[in-house]
């Protein structure tokens, strides 16, 4: 999940002068301390400062932190033995909080001491383990959930967890060279089928190159690295939302909240054997309009600009990521080799790149002589960098204006999964169908409240309205389908929403460190490598705010519940949601904001009754309540068998669980779905973005949950009366 709620740049400048005014007048970042203690010290500041319902720093504080950063550092339980355990926490579990306020960091250098051994002893573990291979024909079981286990008690109970661990992964990469055996077979070319003794030796050499890579890259991570999951445990246990950020994780989030990148447009995936495969071009990309990179081929080198290029083996995917982005207007040069087996260098010119599946779009269905327009919203995206760039209010304006020129008779807008973001896009969207009027209550720390209002003079859509929300549905998806809700302008179709209630904001730890610090910081930098750039100490993701309905009701926790509820497979699954979080911030409520709702007379329970006969005879309901079920039960289940005949069994039952989950995408619903007249130059530019169009329009016609909210749709639009109070205030 993406939760990335930030707040109107409105409010941003005063928001910094009183955190500005705050930490510049308490912090003494004169002395010279290693670089860790000056971003330690920062981070404390900021949260003391501004956070909006700041931790009280002791030892109940002191224990949330040793515990995380246990969990983060060793989550499946395969590197730190009980012991290990013991020591740190009678040495630190109710000390880190004075040492926070000391500003010391010494759990940190000795858990990060204690982990970088136990990664070189580990990886003299599993190489023996692997070249002596496996009885397949026992009766023991591999816990798959560490949860449920403890640390080993010593060397001897760690090497047997690694065995377990080793030998369900080379059974599971058997199993899967089996099954591409069974496929070759069909193929008249495949003369010789290899014998399982053969398959289980590929598997078991498959899985110790595999270990290989993952041992390599936990071997990279640097003392920077585990001291960000250090600060994390530290910021988490504020609330799950506040986090810090390197300078490169800075870099992610502001791309993932724009939409775009500066690269070439191609889709990457490292492969079992470590090579990297490009997987897909991105329509009108530089790579796209380049023409030689194609889906397929292999990247062996990347040079930049004329200098030699760089050989990739050993690389993980992340780094040839980065070093095939770059400043825009400077050319990456890939050595490829072709699915024939030819070998080229292509030269392409980096540039903007628009991820468009996050971006609204829309299409048409028709059933019954009406016709329902769809627009599907996936995150609501804002580059607060650029105000000429993509926004997802003006997306969406577009969006609904096309369809009322389309003549549709409502409009469906699905929020399922939208994990949030710009929180002033959300109210601009709001204001497309309620006009002027109040849509969220912001309150920050010391009860001071703001209302958010929308200042449109009038709806641009007055006609009838739903919104789809799941449990993925968080933030501002939360907000727009609690104002639609608040207003009674339209009706929430699905499950209770994720329950995500606040606001943050990023803040640069820069501006706050001395020059003294900044200066020392670089130039132990540069004693390593003289030409290193400083690019920062990073950025903390800081929530400052909560946000309430126009009722008074918060949406942290609770989250948004349907007007009309929808059976969802993950219906059961009880560890999606803010609820999940040990550290979430607790429900509340204040006062109401003064608005008055736009309907009048909405039946709700003819609503609900009319559903509810559709989805107990529906048969693609029928399937999502069984496969819910089974999705439960899968979960609770979590012991895994480690003999060959069971553990295909167990396979079996999983694929067959997963050929299920995947079919509720791709269900005969008979929806008939089009696009819209004024898309089609787009979509017909060139056969890729033929085959997307046609993809998305499947998975909508095999919705049933789009199939169902339209027809709840036909049903409000046969509601008589309702009163419509007009969409200006």
């Amino acid at each position: 999940m993406k939760y990335k709620v930030l707040i109107p740049v409105i409010l941003l400048a005063a928001i910094a002068g009183i955190l500005s005014f705050k930490l510049f007048d308490s912090f003494g970042l004169t002395k010279s301390e290693n670089q860790h203690q000056v971003i330690q010290k920062t981070v404390i500041k900021i949260l003391e400062s501004g956070h909006y319902s700041p931790a009280d720093i002791n030892d109940e504080f002191s224990e949330k932190v040793f515990d995380k950063m246990v969990e983060s550092m060793d989550f499946e339980k395969k590197f730190f033995l009980q012991s290990d355990i013991d020591g740190l926490s009678k040495k630190y579990k109710s000390q880190i909080d004075n040492q926070i306020l000391n500003n010391d960091i010494n759990y940190f250098n000795d858990i990060s001491t204690i982990f970088t051994n136990r990664v070189n002893q580990a990886e003299q573990i599993y190489k023996p383990i692997l070249k002596a291979g496996f009885d397949f024909t026992g009766k023991d079981e591999y816990e798959s959930d560490p949860e449920h286990i403890a640390f080993a008690k010593d060397e001897k109970e760690l090497t047997t967890r690694w065995k377990e661990y080793l030998k369900f992964r080379v059974l599971s990469k058997f199993f899967e060279l089996k099954k591409e055996q069974e496929k070759l077979a069909k193929d008249e070319k495949k003369s010789k089928i290899e014998t399982d003794a053969v398959l289980k030796k590929k598997a078991a050499e498959s899985i110790e190159k595999a270990m290989d890579r993952y041992f390599k890259r936990l071997k990279k991570m640097n003392e920077n690295d585990r001291f960000a999951i250090y600060m994390n445990s530290i910021t988490e246990a504020f609330d799950p939302h506040t986090s810090f950020m390197q300078p490169t994780d800075k870099k992610k989030f502001d791309e993932m909240m724009s939409g775009s990148f500066i690269g070439i447009g191609a889709t990457l995936q490292q492969q079992d054997d470590g090579r990297v495969k490009i997987t897909s071009i991105v329509t009108g990309s530089p790579a796209w309009q380049q023409g030689s990179l194609k889906a397929d081929d292999i990247i062996e080198k990347v040079g930049q600009g004329n200098e030699p290029p760089i050989e990739i083996d050993g690389y993980d995917i992340d780094e040839i990521i980065k070093m095939i982005r770059g400043k825009e207007g400077t050319t990456v040069q890939l050595s490829v080799v072709k699915p024939d087996g030819s070998r080229q260098v292509i030269p392409i010119k980096r540039g903007k790149v628009d991820i468009e599946n996050v971006f609204a779009k829309s299409a048409i269905i028709n059933e019954d002589g009406k016709r329902i327009g769809y627009i599907l919203l996936p995150e609501f995206y804002s580059n607060f960098g650029d105000a000429s760039d993509r926004k997802s209010s003006t997306d969406m304006e577009k969006e609904v204006r096309k369809l009322m020129d389309e003549g549709v008779d409502g409009i469906v807008i699905d929020l399922r999964n939208n994990g949030g973001g710009s929180l002033s896009d959300v109210v601009d969207i709001a204001g497309l169908f309620i006009g002027s009027g109040p849509v969220v209550q912001v309150r920050s720390s010391g009860n001071n409240t703001m209302t958010l209002r929308s200042k449109r003079p009038q709806a641009l859509y007055t006609g009838p309205l739903a919104i789809m929300i799941n449990k993925g549905s968080a933030s501002a998806s939360e907000i727009l389908a609690a104002a639609i809700q608040d207003y009674g302008r339209g009706v929430i179709i699905g499950t209770t929403s994720f329950g995500k209630g606040t606001v943050q904001k990023i803040i640069s730890l820069d501006q706050f460190v001395s020059n003294q610090d900044k200066k020392m910081i670089i130039e132990n930098l540069q004693k390593g490598n003289k030409d290193a750039v400083y690019d920062g100490v990073g950025s903390l993701k800081l929530t400052i705010q909560k946000f309430y309905r126009i009722n008074g009701g918060s949406t942290q926790l609770k989250g948004v519940e349907p007007d009309i509820y929808l059976p969802d497979a993950f219906d059961f699954l009880e560890d999606i949601g803010e609820k999940k979080e040990k550290s979430a911030l607790p429900w509340d409520k204040i006062l109401a904001a003064d608005y008055s709702p736009m309907h009048k007379g909405i039946s709700f329970e003819f609503l609900k009754s009319n559903s509810q006969k559709r989805v107990e005879t529906s048969p693609a309901f029928k399937l999502i309540n069984k496969t819910a079920e089974k999705l439960k039960e899968r979960k609770d289940n979590t012991f895994v068998p480690l003999n060959e005949i069971a553990f295909g069994k167990k396979m079996k039952e999983n694929e067959e669980l997963t050929k299920k989950v995947e079919s509720l995408d791709s269900l005969n619903t008979g929806l008939t779905v089009i696009n819209l007249k004024v898309d089609e130059p787009k979509i017909n530019l060139d056969e890729t973005s033929k085959e997307n169009n046609n993809k998305w329009l499947k998975a909508i016609k095999g919705d049933p949950h789009i199939h169902e909210s339209s027809h709840i749709l036909f049903d409000l639009m046969m509601e008589e009366p309702i009163q419509r109070i007009g969409g200006s205030r």
